[in-house]
């Protein structure tokens, strides 16, 4: 019996310690909205909060140091009917460093074209194979996003499957025509263009800088922190032969700066007068309406 509660007890531990891959804290908000129940939007977050945080999204296992953390706040602005909404989705994640109590951001994203309905107390389902609707769609894309790029920062290239079945929402999602964001004609900004940048040969670069500058920069920076600021450095040129090879759409780009323009400045302004040089020459090219920040990289000793 002793024996049988031993073993029992090991598997309970083992489901805590191996378990979902994100930690994730979903906001509902509706200031903008009057003269409603705000109990569904209570139960709408309750309902995300379970649906992503419950569901196992890839075959890998996680410890909870390992866990993805990321923040989703849905602001909703309008109230069509009941069950349907509009309005903006902001979507936020970051890695743990190796041997550190820092966290690097990965992804900061404003999606300002959302559009969902939600039945209170209805069970929330997703199929990658078929749509069922937009706000688990929405969600599963984001996630599979997120996936993606901390995939990339630790191996290369790593989250090309993440981004494959993003672009597989993408394409069940084209179905409906109600629902605005996922077709490349709409604009080159879109979900539809982000995970194309993602596949995209030209922007493979910044799938090698995501590696190179997460992997075998940040994670080497508590241990070796001269040479693993110098390949950071040099993981720059990455993203300057994609700004160089750019297409229609730049959002992939944009995903970039808007997640690390700021770790740039407190990363690179400690380094060498001749590293800082390269790296606000390079930055000024890459990402211009950020100059006033780099600009800091050179006037910090």
């Amino acid at each position: 019996m002793r024996l049988f509660l031993i073993i029992l007890l090991g598997i309970v531990v083992n489901l805590d310690v191996f378990s979902q891959e994100l930690k994730c804290r979903i906001q509902v908000v509706s200031p903008q909205v009057q003269g409603t129940n705000k109990d569904k939007f209570t139960n709408m977050q309750k309902d995300l909060f379970e649906f992503i945080n419950n569901r196992k999204w890839t075959n890998h296992a996680y410890t909870q140091d390992e866990k993805i953390e990321c923040n989703i706040l849905i602001n909703i602005s309008t109230e069509i009917g009941a069950d349907e909404f509009k309005g903006t989705m902001q979507i936020q994640a970051s890695r743990p460093v190796f041997n550190s109590t820092y966290n690097s951001v990965l992804m900061n994203y404003v999606d300002n074209d959302v559009h969902f309905r939600y039945v209170e107390f209805q069970a929330m389902e997703f199929n990658e194979q078929v749509f069922t609707d937009n706000l688990t769609s929405l969600i599963a894309y984001y996630i599979y996003i997120i996936l993606g790029i901390d995939y990339d920062s630790f191996s290369l290239e790593g989250g090309t499957p993440y981004y494959q079945v993003a672009e597989n929402i993408v394409q069940k999602a084209q179905t409906q025509d109600e629902f605005k964001g996922w077709k490349a004609f709409e604009n080159n900004k879109n979900r539809y263009w982000m995970v194309e940048n993602m596949l995209n040969e030209n922007y493979r670069p910044l799938r090698e800088f995501y590696y190179s500058y997460h992997r075998m920069g940040l994670d080497r920076m508590a241990d070796k922190t001269i040479e693993a600021r110098g390949t950071m450095v040099e993981s720059l040129n990455y993203v300057q032969k994609a700004y160089r090879n750019k297409t229609i759409s730049t959002v992939f780009l944009r995903v970039l700066f808007d997640a690390k323009a700021d770790e740039f400045v407190n990363i690179f302004s400690e380094s060498f007068p001749d590293e800082k040089a390269r790296v606000v020459n390079i930055l000024k090219e890459v990402d211009p309406a950020n100059i006033g920040k780099y600009n800091k990289i050179m006037k910090q000793q």
